[in-house]
């Protein structure tokens, strides 16, 4: 199996980081076939492209879902820039339209506050922008003006990825965000200082970041302690680290 197929194969098994209540949903109940073995993708490299090229894979090779439009981009009426709907989709059972966003985050908790490694993204805020900005898109007028719907699509927000505790810290997981109840099985990495890095007790191997989801399947050099800047690395046995340096998250 190649990394393309790993990280599809992670996906549509992955539950999200979100307890299921709308508008949060998952594809693990979602039929769909794996991915070919010829599957390519040449499109922006940057992970969250490639994470929402397999979720629309996902969605649409899938009996229930046909794709109606995908990363319509909006703009007001002085040709700013309002944002971008990630998919619509045509629910096949009920015949009604879906609006989907999707994204794949990574965090580390610190002081209460779930941090992304580039510490200005912080779980709390992507949330509340995902409930309150870009799933509200389809209400707009811009939007109908674009793609006229006898309705308004219903919502639905699929967020994947791995939360991380310090395991040096004594400081309690918070089980909420914005009252938003956390998927605990997808709090399962550690982070650590640079200062901590002693306490570390097996060698790590560096990820690059198509495979900050699924993981290493060949393991070749392990790293030395980074000095000025974070990495992702896991473990043989599997658990994943996120090293930062000290004066992280300022």
């Amino acid at each position: 199996m190649n990394s393309l197929q790993r990280f599809y194969q992670w996906i549509a098994s992955t539950p999200p980081l979100f307890k299921l209540q709308t508008p949060f949903v998952t594809v693990e109940d979602i039929l769909t076939p794996p991915l070919s073995d010829n599957e390519d993708y040449d499109g922006n490299p940057r992970l969250g492209f490639l994470y929402q090229h397999l979720c629309t894979k996902l969605l649409t090779c899938s009996p229930r879902y046909e794709l109606v439009a995908e990363e319509i981009q909006l703009n007001d009426t002085t040709g700013r820039t309002i944002g971008a709907v990630d998919l619509i989709l045509e629910n096949q059972e009920t015949n009604q339209h879906e609006h989907w966003e999707v994204a794949i985050k990574f965090y580390l908790l610190h002081e209460g506050i779930w941090y992304g490694p580039n510490a200005h993204d912080q779980l709390h805020k992507k949330l509340d922008r995902m409930l309150t900005h870009q799933l509200k898109m389809s209400q707009r007028e811009e939007f109908h003006q674009q793609l006229p719907l006898d309705a308004i699509p219903s919502e639905h927000l699929l967020m994947q990825g791995r939360l991380y505790v310090n395991p040096f810290s004594a400081e309690p997981t918070p089980t909420t965000c914005l009252g938003y109840e956390l998927n605990q099985s997808q709090i399962s990495g550690y982070w650590c200082y640079q200062s901590q890095w002693e306490g570390i007790k097996e060698p790590l191997y560096a990820l690059s970041k198509p495979l900050w989801a699924v993981g290493n399947e060949e393991f070749l050099e392990p790293i030395d302690k980074p000095s000025d800047r974070f990495i992702h690395a896991q473990t043989k046995s599997g658990q994943f680290w996120f090293v930062v340096p000290d004066t992280w998250p300022n």
